[in-house]
C-alpha cells in the first residue's frame, strides 16, 4: 500500500501512470486512455492530463502514435508477470438488455433510458460470436476484467492495486460474504452504519458475526461510538464517499480515526464505494483505501449503479499479502464465478473509454434530474416534508415533521405506485430517523417530477397540488 501522492494534479497523474508502468499494470505496447477519457475519469481539465502525458512521453515511458493513440513504450521496466493474471479468451453468450420499465422513485437503479445501448450491443455481439469456452468461469474473475478494473481504480479513485488483487463477484453481498469468510470467524464483532444498507447486517449475521450498529451523523460513522461499543471488533463496514442512505461523507478526522483504530486493533475496514463516481460539486472524493498505508482496507465496488443491475458484477480489492487466502476462499465460495461474456464486454467497455464517457454524461444528467425533482417536491413543504440536498448519489432523503410514522406513509405511497422506502427501516432496530428515500435517476422530465409530487400530495390528502403541465 502507498500513501496519498503529493504534488499538483498533473504530478499526481504522472506518478500514478508511471507506477502502473513500473509495476506491470500497464505493459509495453498497451494503449493508454486518451486525454479526453483520462480527463473525464478524473474530473480534471484536459490540459492537466496533457501535462502529465507530455512528461511521461518526454521521459520515454509513453509513446504517441498520432491518431492510433498513446501507448506504453517498448522496453520499459515492469514488475514480474505474476502480479497480473494471464488473459485467456473464454466467453459464453448472454443478453444484457434490461426489459422492465422502472417504478418511479426506485432506489439504486441507474438511468436506463440513458444507457449507451448501441455501443454495449456492438461489444456483446462481437464477443458472443467469438469462439467461447463452455467450461466454468474462473472463480476470481476474467483476467481481462481484473486488469481493466485495476487500471481504472488507480486512475480514477486512487486505489493502488494490481489485477491479482481484484476479485470479481456477483454483487456487493458476495463481496462482503467473501471478506467475512477470510477475515472473520463466528462470534467476531463487526461495526455497521446505523442507518445503513440493510443487506450488510443480514450477510454478517448469516456468517455468525455479532453485528454492532454504530450511529451516523452529519460527519458519517461516529467512530468514537464504535470504539466504545466494541473496541475489539474485527471489521467495520462503511460507505465513506456517500453514506448509504443519508448521503453524508465521512469527514477526514473520522477517516483518520477509523484507520488508526483498525491499525491498533488489527481490524479490517470494508469500504463500500457503491456510487463514488457520482458527485455533483467539485471532484469525486478520494477513496478511503487511498489513505491507507497499512493495508487494512478492503475496497468493494460495483457496476450495478453505473451500468445496470442485471449485470450482477461487483469486485473486491484486497491487500497483496492476503491474495492467496482470498483466492482459496473464492474457489470454495458458493457463487463459483460470474458469466464470462459480461466480464469480457465490461473489460472492453472500460478499456475503450465508454465507461468514462458514460460516467461523465451521467453526472450532468443526474444533477439535472435531481434538481428538477427537488424543485417539484417543494410543494410538499407546507405538509411537513423537506428534501435534503446532498452533493452526490442517486437518491434523495425526504425528512418529515408529520406525526405519522414514515413506514405508514411509505406504504401509502407504494400503494400509489411510488417505490419510496421508509428511512427508519434502514436502522438496525427500526427506530432510526424518520423520512423517505426516493431515487431520482429515472425521473426523466420536469413533467414527470411534477406528476410524482402530485401523487404524493394526493396520498397525503393535500390541497396544494402542483401544476403538472410542465
Amino acid at each position: 500500500m502507498t500513501a496519498p501522492l503529493p504534488g499538483t494534479l498533473h504530478e499526481q497523474i504522472y506518478a500514478r501512470l508511471k507506477r502502473q508502468v513500473t509495476e506491470g499494470t500497464l505493459v509495453p505496447g498497451q494503449r493508454v486512455p486518451s486525454l479526453r477519457v483520462l480527463a473525464s475519469e478524473l474530473g480534471v481539465a484536459r490540459g492537466t492530463a496533457a501535462a502529465a502525458y507530455d512528461r511521461l512521453i518526454g521521459e520515454g515511458w509513453l509513446v504517441a502514435r498520432g491518431p492510433a493513440g498513446t501507448f506504453v513504450a517498448e522496453g520499459t521496466l515492469s514488475a514480474p508477470a505474476t502480479t497480473a493474471p494471464t488473459v485467456r479468451k473464454k466467453r459464453v453468450p448472454e443478453s444484457a438488455t434490461p426489459r422492465e420499465q422502472p417504478e418511479p422513485l426506485r432506489l439504486g437503479l441507474p438511468a436506463l433510458d440513458a444507457f449507451p445501448r448501441k455501443a454495449w450491443t456492438r461489444l456483446v455481439t462481437r464477443h458472443a460470436r467469438s469462439a467461447g469456452s463452455l467450461d466454468r468461469p474462473e472463480p476470481a474473475g476474467h483476467p481481462s476484467l481484473r486488469a481493466a478494473i485495476a487500471a481504472y481504480l488507480q486512475r480514477a479513485r486512487g486505489v493502488v492495486c494490481n489485477a491479482g488483487q481484484v476479485f470479481v463477484v456477483p454483487g456487493y453481498r458476495a463481496a462482503l460474504s467473501l471478506a467475512a469468510d477470510v477475515v472473520l470467524r463466528p462470534g467476531d464483532a463487526a461495526w455497521v452504519e446505523s442507518p445503513g444498507f440493510p443487506p450488510t447486517a443480514h450477510v454478517l449475521a448469516r456468517a455468525g458475526v455479532r453485528v454492532v450498529p454504530v450511529r451516523v451523523d452529519e460527519d458519517g460513522m461516529v467512530v468514537a461510538d464504535g470504539i466504545r461499543l466494541a473496541p475489539r471488533a474485527r471489521l467495520a463496514v462503511v460507505t465513506p464517499s456517500h453514506q448509504s442512505p443519508l448521503g453524508v461523507s465521512l469527514a477526514m478526522a473520522r477517516r483518520t480515526a477509523l484507520l488508526a483504530w483498525a491499525n491498533a486493533a488489527g481490524a479490517w475496514i470494508l469500504e463500500d464505494d457503491y456510487d463514488g463516481e457520482y458527485r455533483y460539486a467539485g471532484h469525486p472524493l478520494p477513496a478511503l483505501h487511498s489513505l491507507d498505508p497499512e493495508g487494512r482496507v478492503l475496497y468493494a465496488g460495483t457496476f450495478s449503479k453505473v451500468l445496470f443491475p442485471g449485470l450482477r458484477l461487483a469486485y473486491l480489492v484486497v491487500p497483496q499479502a492476503h491474495v492467496h487466502a482470498f483466492q482459496v476462499a473464492v474457489e470454495q465460495s458458493l457463487h463459483a464465478g460470474c458469466p464470462e461474456l459480461y466480464q469480457a464486454v465490461v473489460a472492453e467497455f472500460l478499456v475503450q473509454g465508454h465507461f468514462a464517457r458514460h460516467v461523465k454524461k451521467m453526472r450532468t444528467l443526474y444533477a439535472r434530474r435531481r434538481d428538477q425533482l427537488v424543485q417539484a417536491l417543494t410543494v410538499l413543504e407546507p405538509d411537513g416534508l423537506f428534501v435534503e440536498r446532498r452533493q452526490g448519489g442517486m437518491h434523495l432523503v425526504i425528512r418529515s415533521t408529520r406525526a405519522e410514522a414514515d413506514t405508514a406513509f411509505a406504504r401509502r405511497l407504494q400503494a400509489a405506485g411510488l417505490a419510496v422506502q421508509a428511512l427508519s427501516t434502514w436502522s438496525a432496530d427500526g427506530r432510526g430517523p424518520q423520512g423517505l428515500l426516493a431515487g431520482f435517476a429515472n425521473v426523466e422530465t420536469t413533467t414527470q417530477a411534477k406528476q410524482i409530487a402530485a401523487r404524493m400530495c394526493q396520498s397525503m390528502g393535500s390541497l396544494c397540488l402542483p401544476d403538472q403541465t410542465g
